[in-house]
Parts: structure tokens; sequence; C-alpha cells
């Protein structure tokens, strides 16, 4: 098949999985055309099968506002085209299913098929706005095939905007050969030079994902086990995250890493990962750290349960709740035998239910039936 991608092609979870998923189609013999105002972030290496296209933003002082919805629509006209595509994959749906509905409309619904794939926000957030409610559910009804990355989203969606069609549930997914522990970790030293156990949580540090819980937990975590805490990523909380670990004089137990691309190492040399999101429609974060072998704590909102298994991956508490996160996480530190059971499960479970060779497969399945209509 040729196919046509368009995420937002940033650190974002739904620019990771859009691209990792167009490159694993590639690998898989089809083409594919990656259609957005910038490169993927992860699209960092040449592929035989893999092209990309950036939208050019016209300048002209009549208009206030840049037109990014109008300018993808015309690049993917001539992208689909000009390539002869055979599906547009469209990752989040404000404004990129907008914009294939309007690409479809001038190319003639039958030369064209588009795919939406939901990631949370996209509709449980930005679709609700009253200005856009309306939009999203027009651009939801009128693509040829709805896909969410859990079931908590499939339904949320389907009862937010009254769907009177189907949306398929293909989670997210990863490369469980990529995402593994690795033995020995150079970083272990580093952020544990004294033998501390290490607590890991990574983010785009914004209101939502409640830094300030990971590092209240975190400090009545060291006030029972020796513990450093490695925070990996950027954004607007983390000035806020800085000053409360001076209030709580613990910064000289806290790294601060910002952005990384060693994902994997830095990950190999942690023993925990703490999600204490108040929103997350799956949890790609946590499923990374699963894969590299760690145990996770997390909230129980969404559709982290789904992945995060409590008393078997790791451990769930309610939203807010740092007293009992804290216990789940010294209980796992001074307990070696339930630490290793919950280690492997967690990594068990990774490489069986969401390996990316068992879920691409569920999107080539999914293009074939959307295109057979």
């Amino acid at each position: 098949m040729n196919i046509g991608i368009t995420c937002y092609p940033t650190f974002g979870g739904s620019g990771v999985v859009a691209t990792e998923l167009g490159l694993a189609l590639a690998d898989r013999g089809h083409e594919v055309h990656f259609i957005t105002y910038d490169r993927p972030f992860r699209l960092d290496h040449f592929h035989d099968r893999v092209y990309f296209h950036g939208v050019e933003m016209a300048k002209y002082p009549l208009f206030e506002f840049d037109m990014y919805t109008l300018a993808l629509t015309s690049k993917l006209v001539e992208v689909t085209q000009y390539q002869k595509l055979d599906i547009l994959h469209m990752h989040y749906a404000i404004p990129h299913a907008v914009s294939a509905y309007l690409a479809r409309q001038i190319i003639g619904e039958a030369n064209i098929k588009t795919v939406t794939t939901l990631h949370g926000t996209d509709s449980t957030l930005v679709g609700l706005e009253p200005s856009f409610l309306p939009l999203m559910r027009f651009a939801l009804e009128n693509s040829d095939g709805i896909t969410a990355v859990s079931n908590f989203l499939r339904d949320k969606t389907a009862s937010t905007y009254q769907l009177e069609r189907g949306i398929e549930t293909i989670p997210n997914f990863i490369d469980t050969e990529m995402y593994a522990p690795r033995e020995p970790c150079k970083y272990r030293e580093l952020f544990s030079p004294n033998g501390e156990k290490v607590m890991v949580h990574t983010s785009n540090f914004r209101p939502v994902k409640r830094v300030p819980d990971v590092i209240r937990t975190f400090a009545k975590v060291l006030e029972s086990v020796p513990t450093k805490l490695v925070l990996i990523g950027d954004g607007p909380d983390r000035t806020e995250a800085e000053t409360l670990c001076r209030q709580l004089e613990i910064l000289d137990h806290v790294r601060f890493l910002g952005k990384q691309d060693a994902l994997v190492d830095i990950l190999s040399a942690a023993d925990l990962f703490i999600l204490p999101s108040q929103s997350e429609s799956f949890g790609l974060s946590a499923l990374e750290a699963m894969s590299c072998g760690l145990p996770v704590i997390s909230t129980s909102i969404g559709g982290i349960p789904e992945v995060n298994l409590h008393a078997e991956t790791g451990y769930i508490a309610e939203i807010g709740d740092v007293d009992r996160m804290a216990r789940y996480a010294i209980e796992l530190f001074t307990n070696d035998n339930k630490y290793n059971v919950f280690s492997r499960a967690a990594r068990r479970r990774a490489v069986e239910v969401y390996d990316k060779k068992l879920i691409v497969p569920l999107y080539e399945a999914f293009y074939e039936r959307v295109l057979s209509t």
C-alpha cells in the first residue's frame, strides 16, 4: 500500500506512535509518506520507502492567523495525487481529520480513503471546545475508519460525540527489542553512587502530569529508603518542580535531565517508574518503562489500568494519593522477591501484548478493511 501519515511531529506520544508505525509499515514493504509541518523527531535516519513532505505556510498580511488546516489540505491533495496514495492516516483529529475530509472532497471520495486515530486530548479536551465540537463530530463521522489507542478512549469518544459508527481499539505499541533492560547499565553508578534505589518519571511537565505529586511521593519514600529521583523531559511545570524540591530540601537527591534521547539507558538505570497523571488515554511512557523491566506506580485514570495491571506489573492509586503511592514504592524497594516478580511481569506484558510485531499487523488489516469498503 501507499500510505500517507499526518501527525504532530513533536515529542508527544501521538507523534511518536505515528512515526514508529510509519517506519514499521515501511519495514513490511509499504511506501509511507509523512505529511506535516516539520520532520517528525524520530524520523532521524534514511529509509528506502519513507518520504517526508513539508507543509508550506503562506504569509499574507490580510491573514491575522496562520491557516494550517487549509495549507495541510492542499499538501494532502498534492501528495495524494502525485504519489498515488491509497489511504490517508490522520493521527490526532483536530485539525488533521478535517483537512483529510476537505482533501478527499477535492480529490474525489472514490479515489482516497481516510483513517483517523484518536490519541487522547484530541477528543477528550480539544474537541470539546464549543468552537470545535460540531467540527470534531463531523470529521469523525466522515472518516472511513476510526481507531483509538485504548478501550477507555474508544468508549468515551463514542459516548461524548454520540457517534453512529464504530471505533476500533488498536493499542499503542513498542519495539521491545529496542526497549529492553540493558546490563550493565552505564548510568547506574551516576544516578546511584552509593547503591540507592532510583525512581524515574518522564513527561512534558504539564499540569495534567502532576509532576509535584512525583516529587512529594519521592520525598516520602526518601524518609524510609535511600533513593534518588530522575526526571526526564521539560515543560511549563519544571520551574515549579525545581522550586518544590528546594522547599522540601531534597534537591540534592533529584536530577532534572531535560529532554533526552538515551531513554532506554536511563530507564535501565532505574528501579521504578511513577506516573501520577490526572488524564492519560494510554500511558506510553509507562509501557516504555515496563518493557525495560520497571514496575510502574500509576493513577487509576483513563487507559492506564489497561496497561499497568494492579498488583501484577505495578500498583495503581487514586489521583493525588501521594501517601499510598509512597507506600507502594517502599514495599517494592524493601521486598526483593516481590520486586523481581513485578519486574518480570512488566517486561513480559510489554512483549506479549504490546510488541510492534503484534500491533502493526492490526493496522494493516484495518487499512485493508477500509480499502475494501
